[in-house]
């Protein structure tokens, strides 16, 4: 099985993008594409191939769901690629919707950067039946 290191991390507020590079890429080591919108994930997706992409739920214009749906929609994205969100707002019923919408997993906010990464690739093993 592949090896995790591409991440695709789409998320609209500034410092919970700053904490979760800094736990991904300097405490993960792991290679990130960040994005700042929906839309910019969209431009960007194809030409990084993530193998995983880590979607913030709540976004201004176009949010989590909105993106991945257009991700599929245009083709750039099939069911190699592992989808994770990552949101406050984890009741049963919105996790429930999530989870139709053929995500793997949800990462709550606050998460804990020391453990992000180890947390993305246990997600990521699990993906690929290890």
């Amino acid at each position: 099985m592949a090896v995790l290191n591409k991440v695709l991390y789409v998320e609209d507020d500034p410092d919970i993008l700053e904490i979760a590079t800094l736990a991904l890429e300097g405490v993960g080591g792991l290679t990130l594409k960040t994005c700042e919108s929906g839309e910019r994930a969209l431009q960007e997706v194809d030409g990084f191939k993530p193998q995983l992409i880590l979607l913030d739920v709540m976004m201004p214009n176009m949010d989590g769901p909105e993106t991945l749906t257009a991700m599929r929609e245009r083709g750039l994205v099939d069911d190699s690629v592992l989808i994770l969100f990552m949101t406050a707002k984890v009741h049963p019923e919105e996790v429930a919707r999530y989870k139709a919408l053929g995500v793997s997993h949800i990462i709550s906010k606050p998460f804990d950067p020391m453990t992000l990464a180890d947390d993305v690739r246990a997600f990521w093993d699990e993906f690929n039946g290890r």
